[in-house]
């Protein structure tokens, strides 16, 4: 474990290790069966942009441009989440706030309805909120949960640069109300979302990559075990008894990242795994700059002051979404994720201090 970083041994910076991706077939074997149909609705504007032709030929010999009806990513409306020993009764537990206020790609409507209905199945009151961050507005917040947001020039345009989400103002108003006793639960998925949450993780000392982690051997979506040492030891994962233990947890692509040596990382990258870095999101070439990123951090958990921080790589990991043609599950509703359903109950539980 690096002494500054929870991540690569000896790499102070993930500018440290990278290369370039000159195998073409490298798309083949670790984009096409994981990535091709995640935030598929913004690849259809990629059909437009004949004039980069290299890439996209590379995206379709990988099976990334499929059509528009191939590439929905909608929310299982089916998906029903029961919980066997709710922590409180229905709408009397902690109030959970869902950031809509920064362009985010989830919202408890939409990607995180399924999130949302897992909170309330626990007794949690989830409510989504449009207002920005200030000691106001989150006066009346025990837990805040910010997925996926971005800045407004990145709202249609998922390219480089990627300025923050948030003001100044509002990251020291989140910081303030963490130390003084509040629950945050960041989530940064896959480029351009690490850019845009970049200035808030690094308030609390977390290091984003602005890539796409994926694995170079493997297309499958990565799986965290307690067997193997990468999903770590924490009340988050044992729970409140033998019956909430979990011992696997899946995402879906997502970023790495890096966390400060006084967190505990939940979800560890294994060796092999490197980032993607292109200039637009899901432009790929054979120019493509990597970084390798095994042994960093997909999911951390940390406490601040009085409060506490949770910060995740990877959004669709507490979603339940359909894709593509044949509606493949992807999320909590997918069979490799089964336990996902807990982890996420226990890592609320965790963030609200439930005993």
């Amino acid at each position: 474990m690096d002494t500054r970083r929870h991540g690569p041994r000896g790499s102070s910076s993930w500018t440290r290790k990278s290369s370039t991706l000159a195998d073409p077939m490298f798309f083949k074997r670790s984009l096409s069966s994981r990535m091709a149909l995640k935030h598929g609705p913004f690849l259809c504007g990629l059909a437009r942009t004949a004039s980069r032709g290299l890439t996209l030929a590379l995206l379709a010999s990988a099976g990334l441009l499929t059509g528009a009806t191939a590439l929905q990513q909608v929310g299982d409306t089916t998906f029903q989440p029961t919980i066997a020993d709710p922590a409180f009764e229905a709408g009397q537990g902690p109030r959970v706030v869902i950031d809509e206020a920064h362009f985010n790609f989830h919202t408890v409507d939409g990607r995180y309805q399924s999130f949302a209905r897992v909170l309330r199945a626990d007794g949690f009151v989830v409510e989504a909120s449009d207002q920005l961050f200030s000691e106001r507005t989150l006066a009346n917040a025990d837990l805040l949960v910010i997925s996926n947001a971005l800045n407004a020039r990145n709202q249609t345009d998922w390219s480089l640069p990627t300025p923050s989400a948030f003001t100044t103002s509002e990251i020291d108003a989140v910081h303030t109300w963490v130390e003084r006793g509040g629950a945050l639960l960041l989530i940064a998925d896959h480029m351009p979302f690490p850019g845009a949450a970049e200035a808030m993780a690094a308030a609390f000392d977390f290091e984003l990559n602005n890539g796409f982690a994926v694995d170079t051997t493997d297309g499958s979506p990565f799986v965290f075990r307690v067997s193997d040492g990468t999903l770590g030891t924490h009340p988050v994962v044992t729970g409140r008894s033998p019956a909430e233990r979990v011992d696997s947890v899946a995402t879906f692509t997502g970023e790495a990242f890096l966390a400060p040596p006084r967190s505990v990382s939940l979800l560890t990258l294994r060796e092999g795994i490197v980032s993607l870095m292109p200039e637009v999101a899901w432009e790929f070439g054979p120019d493509t700059r990597t970084v390798e990123v095994g042994g960093w951090v997909q999911g951390s958990v940390m406490e601040v002051g009085r409060g506490r921080l949770a910060v995740f790589g990877e959004a669709a990991m507490f979603s339940a979404q359909r894709q593509g043609p044949e509606s493949n599950p992807m999320g909590m509703n997918a069979p490799v994720a089964s336990q996902n359903v807990q982890f996420l109950v226990n890592l609320v539980r965790w963030l609200s201090d439930v005993r």
